[in-house]
C-alpha cells in the first residue's frame, strides 16, 4: 500500500510536475524506505552489491554493539550515583523512571537501559533532526538527491558527547560538523574532515565545561554517611585520562582494566566499551567496510609509541608511564579506532597509505595525551590532523609507486 502510494505521487514531483522543486524531499523518503528505482542499465560499468545505502546500514548495524551499551552504560552509570548520594542534573529523567515505577539499582539491566536511552534518546533525534534538515536544505537548493551520508554521522555524533550535554549545543554542534566539515565541500563525498569528530570538536573548545561532562556531581557525602573522598568517580568524560597527567599508571590504582575494556566507566556514550567497538570492527573488517590496515596501523602506532615513552621515561611526567593496554580502552582510542579512522572519504585510500595513515593517527594519540596534558584524550585531534593529510599521504605512495613502475619498463 505504502509503495502504491509513492508511485502515485512520484508524478508530481519529477520533472513538469507542481511540486517539482521539492523532488529531493520526496526521493529521500522513497529510497529510505525502499531500493532506489533507478539502475545502471549498461554493461561498461564496474557493477557491485555495495553502494552507499548498504554500507551506510552495515555501519548502523555494526554500531549496535556500542549503542546497547551507551543506553545501559549511560543508565548505570547514573543509577551508581544516586545509590551514592549523588543525581543528575536533570529531573524529568527521574519522573519518568517514577511513571515507569523502574528502581534506581544498578544491577537492574532493564532500569539502567531505559535510563539510559532518556539521556542517549534525545541527543539522537536532535542531531538526527538539525542535521537532515541542513541535508535537505542543501539537496533543495543545489538541485539533488539527498543521499545516505547523514545517516551514519547522525548517529556517530551522540555516541561521542557526554550524556547531559545541553541539546541546543548539540544542534549548534551539529550544524557546524554538517555545514562547515561537509556541505561547503560539495556534500557527501567531498569532505576532507570527517563531519562527527568536526562536531564534536567544535562543542569541545567552544564548550570545554560541557563536553568535558560535569554530569552527575557528588553531594558533599555519600549515601549512609560515607564521606565524599570515597564516593566512586560520578563525572562523565576522560576523567580517568585526566587523573594520568597528575598520577600516571597510579590514577588507575582504583579501576578494573576488565571493566575499562567492557565499558562500565564514566565517559561519553558510545565510546565507553571496547569490547563492543572489537565486535563492530570484526563486522566491518569482514564485510569490508572498514579498512583493517587502517585499524593495525593505529593499533601499531599507540603501541609503539607508548612503548617507547616507557622506556625513555620522565621524572616531571608521570604519562610517560602508562602502557599501551590502558591507553587502548580508556577516552575515545577503540571507537575512534573502529570508526571514525576507517572513514572511507576522509580516510586514506591507497593500501601503503592506509598503513602510513594509521600508524600516525595512533602516533599522534599517545603524543597528545602524553605531552599535551592541557588535552589529555588525543584521538580526536590525532584523527582531524591527519584527515588533512590524508591526499597528501596517498599523492606520494601513488608517485612512488608510479616511479617504481617506470625503473621496470626503463630496465
Amino acid at each position: 500500500m505504502l509503495r502504491r502510494f509513492l508511485d502515485r505521487q512520484a508524478r508530481h514531483f519529477h520533472k513538469g510536475g507542481r511540486l517539482e522543486r521539492f523532488f529531493a524531499l520526496y526521493d529521500a523518503a522513497d529510497t529510505f524506505l525502499y531500493t532506489p528505482a533507478s539502475v545502471t542499465p549498461g554493461a561498461s560499468h564496474v557493477r557491485d552489491a555495495l553502494d552507499l545505502k548498504r554500507m551506510m546500514s552495515l555501519v548502523i548495524v555494526a554500531l549496535l554493539g556500542t549503542i546497547a551499551m551507551a543506553l545501559y552504560n549511560t543508565g548505570y552509570q547514573a543509577h551508581v550515583a544516586i545509590e551514592w548520594g549523588a543525581r543528575p542534573l536533570e529531573t524529568w529523567q527521574t519522573g519518568v523512571m517514577e511513571a515507569l515505577a523502574l528502581p534506581f539499582a544498578s544491577d537492574d539491566v532493564l532500569a539502567c537501559t531505559v535510563h539510559g536511552a532518556l539521556y542517549f534518546m534525545p541527543v539522537m533525534l536532535v542531531t538526527y533532526a538539525v542535521g537532515g534538515a541542513w541535508e535537505a536544505l542543501f539537496a533543495q537548493v543545489r538541485g539533488h538527491e539527498i543521499n545516505e551520508g547523514f545517516l551514519v554521522t547522525g548517529m556517530l555524533i551522540p555516541l561521542t558527547l557526554p550524556p547531559a550535554i545541553p541539546l541546543w549545543q548539540v544542534a549548534l554542534g551539529t550544524s557546524f560538523g554538517v555545514v562547515i566539515a561537509k556541505e561547503i565541500f560539495g556534500g557527501t563525498g567531498m569532505n576532507i574532515l570527517n563531519p562527527a569528530l568536526t562536531a564534536r570538536a567544535f562543542l569541545f573548545f567552544a564548550y570545554p565545561a560541557e563536553i568535558s561532562g560535569n554530569v552527575w556531581v557528588a553531594a558533599a557525602f555519600g549515601g549512609n554517611g560515607v564521606a565524599a573522598a570515597t564516593v566512586p568517580d560520578a563525572y562523565a568524560g576522560a576523567t580517568w585520562l585526566a587523573s594520568a597527567t597528575t598520577s600516571g599508571v597510579a590514577a588507575f590504582a582504583g579501576l578494573s582494566w576488565w571493566d575499562a575494556f567492557l565499558g562500565f566507566i564514566p565517559g561519553s556514550m558510545g565510546e565507553t566499551s571496547a569490547l563492543a567497538c572489537l565486535a563492530g570492527a570484526a563486522l566491518l573488517v569482514v564485510t569490508g567496510v572498514g579498512s583493517w590496515r587502517i585499524m593495525l596501523g593505529v593499533t601499531i602506532g599507540t603501541i609503539v609509541t607508548a612503548w617507547g615513552l616507557n622506556t625513555i621515561g620522565s621524572s616531571t611526567n608521570p604519562y610517560f608511564d602508562v602502557p599501551f593496554w590502558w591507553h587502548m580502552v580508556l577516552g575515545g582510542w577503540a571507537f575512534g579506532t573502529v570508526y571514525m579512522a576507517t572513514d572511507p572519504v576522509t580516510g586514506a585510500q591507497t593500501n601503503m597509505g592506509r598503513w602510513i595513515y594509521g600508524f600516525l593517527i595512533g602516533l599522534l594519540t599517545v603524543l597528545i595525551r602524553v605531552v599535551n596534558p592541557a588535552y589529555p584524550e588525543g584521538m580526536m585531534l590525532a584523527i582531524l590532523f591527519m584527515n588533512v593529510f590524508a591526499a597528501t599521504i596517498d599523492y606520494f605512495v601513488v608517485r612512488a609507486n608510479i616511479r617504481r613502475r617506470q625503473a621496470r619498463a626503463a630496465a
